[in-house]
């Protein structure tokens, strides 16, 4: 049984999204926008590496393709 619910391009958007927010935190560090910034780039980074989102799972949408037996 598999738990993954991201598709490769779902995921590879939000790591590259997780880098770029990362990168807006550390040049505006010490601001609130950079706490944001990282927060939300370690949840698109978490969820981008391990393949599951756990929105996706509340509202049963899939972004991976089926494969037909």
């Amino acid at each position: 049984m598999t738990f993954v619910n991201e598709g490769t391009w779902d995921r590879a958007i939000r790591i590259l999204a997780a880098i770029a927010l990362g990168y807006v935190a550390w040049i505006t560090w010490p601001a609130t926008t950079s706490v944001v910034s990282l927060v939300i780039g370690t949840i698109a980074l978490v969820t981008g590496l391990v393949g599951w989102c756990p929105a996706y799972a509340v509202f049963g949408i899939s972004s991976k393709k089926r494969v037909r037996a």
